[in-house]
């Protein structure tokens, strides 16, 4: 049992370790001028569990999702909605080379878009209160270290009904 406890612990590391490799990698690397925040409609929200314990749901809607080929950020919105029906609305991009999420705008509930002061890039494994981003990214958003191949194949993930149960 200690033997597997050991490995297991050894290929959680290197796991971790492989999305952060590439920072080092390229000390070059910025970020391309973000675009605006895209409309959303919640109705086409491809919904999914981030925690078995949260009351929230949150969902992402596939016509928000883009992937920038000048600087390999997932770019999405994301909604999170309570069993009351009160909905919070974040535009984020993850950086999948790093591990990182940044979150750029909030969705106001007058319907306009507030732009985050100063957006600072995220670990999304040190951020517990931002548990979505890390399960978007686990779930398709991410191959490893490396974006998604393109939207459509990260939507073809994002259907999958292993989807919203995987760790």
């Amino acid at each position: 049992m200690k033997l597997q406890s050991t490995i297991l612990a050894l290929l959680l590391g290197a796991s971790c370790a492989a999305w952060a490799q590439p920072m080092a990698d390229n000390p070059d690397w910025k970020e391309s001028e973000v675009p605006q925040p895209p409309a959303f409609d919640i109705g086409k929200l491809m919904t999914f569990e981030v925690s078995p314990n949260s009351s929230l749901v949150y969902g992402v809607d596939p016509s928000t999702i883009r992937i920038s080929s000048s600087d390999s950020v997932v770019r999405y919105v994301v909604v999170a909605r309570s069993a009351s029906g009160a909905s919070n609305a974040m535009y984020e991009g993850i950086r999948c080379a790093t591990g990182e999420f940044k979150t750029y705008a909030r969705y106001s509930p007058d319907g306009h878009w507030n732009p985050v002061a100063q957006p600072q890039w995220r670990s999304l494994f040190e951020n517990m209160p931002s548990r979505h981003a890390l399960r978007f990214a686990r779930a398709g958003a991410c191959d490893n270290a490396a974006p998604a191949t393109s939207v459509d194949a990260l939507v073809n993930r994002l259907k999958d009904p292993t989807f919203g149960t995987a760790n």
